[in-house]
């Protein structure tokens, strides 16, 4: 029995150490999932994450989504909506700048295989997402979620 409750406390700490480190830290994180290849949308989504959320000491990731995913397409030109428009910034402007102030930009890997798309084909910085990146971020005590 002793053994049994030995392991029981092994598998756990195993399991739930990542999500406890996180705990520790106690730094909030926000986790924006943007699902949608409207520019307009996507730049408020963006400009969130970043100027609001990432500048004011949240680890901050976006995960791109069903038709987001297009949207850090290196190919495909951008455009923004309003404020940014007079600036000539693109979402991939805007995306390459959140990376670059330490931020996370998750591309789901199934919304991207059926949109043809691979990790090549993405501005620099991005990262392939999967199942325990995304859930380590979902489920992290710490986090906040925000569907846009």
């Amino acid at each position: 029995m002793r053994a049994l409750l030995k392991n029981v406390v092994f598998v756990l700490a195993m399991v739930l150490g990542p999500m406890a480190a996180f705990a520790e830290e106690g730094k909030p994180r926000l986790f924006v999932s943007l699902t949608t290849d409207d520019t307009w949308a996507a730049a408020k989504a963006i400009m969130f994450s970043h100027q609001k959320a990432q500048k004011q000491g949240y680890d901050a990731a976006i995960w791109m989504n069903v038709r987001a995913v297009y949207l850090a397409d290196k190919k495909r030109p951008s455009h923004v909506h309003g404020l940014m428009a007079e600036q000539g910034t693109s979402i991939q402007d805007m995306l390459t700048a959140f990376i670059a102030d330490g931020g996370t930009v998750i591309m789901c890997g199934a919304c991207s295989k059926a949109a043809g798309l691979t990790k090549a084909d993405y501005i620099d910085g991005v990262t392939m997402g999967n199942t325990d990146l995304v859930s380590s971020w979902l489920f992290d005590p710490n986090t906040k979620t925000l569907g846009w």
